[in-house]
């Protein structure tokens, strides 16, 4: 029973800190005008990426994790740099219609950003034989109502900021991007 308690803990602390980089995100991408059903959609397919690709990592398991953890990082980032940049040119323009938006593919596209560390953490715990079950439903809960909490809360401060909030949602995803590529 320790040992489980134990796991669940770490598993927590390490849904925690993923779930982060979908807050983080969410946060930047809140400052676009969302409605709350797109919101609800948007949290949940980040749950369900966050569900997903950790359990393709932990079944793939031991095969050259330090690779494909390196080439996640590099392509989370320069999707995530890419989104960013699509918000800073699109909040300079006169129509209000983003050129990316979290819906349909820019939701993939979106998801996919922000779990594509979760995947190599997957790498590392199936090398580890932890609780499959238990760790992707954490990833998976932890992240969608971390990224809830990002996108209300950007959805609140682009309120107060107006047509400025979306360049300031741009540079967020996009320094978060740089953050990913070059690791400190």
């Amino acid at each position: 029973m320790f040992a489980i308690s134990g796991e669940v803990l770490t598993l927590f602390i390490m849904a925690f800190a993923l779930g982060m980089d979908a807050f983080s995100v969410g946060l930047g991408m809140g400052l676009i005008p969302l409605r709350l059903k797109q919101i609800l959609y948007i949290g949940i397919t980040i749950g369900i990426f966050h569900v997903w690709m950790p359990l393709v990592g932990i079944t793939i398991g031991g095969f050259l994790s330090d690779q494909f953890g390196n080439i996640a990082s590099i392509v989370g980032g320069v999707l995530l740099l890419l989104l960013g940049l699509q918000m800073i040119v699109s909040s300079f323009k006169d129509d209000d219609e983003p050129m990316i938006t979290p819906k349909g593919f820019g939701l993939i596209i979106f998801a996919l950003s922000v779990s594509l560390d979760s995947f190599s953490v997957g790498l590392s715990l199936g090398i580890y034989k932890v609780h499959v079950i238990l760790a992707i439903l954490m990833f998976g809960v932890v992240s969608m109502i971390l990224t809830w909490a990002g996108l209300l809360l950007g959805r609140r401060v682009q309120e107060w900021m107006g047509s400025y909030g979306e360049a300031l949602g741009g540079s967020i995803l996009f320094a978060f991007g740089i953050k990913l590529l070059l690791p400190l």
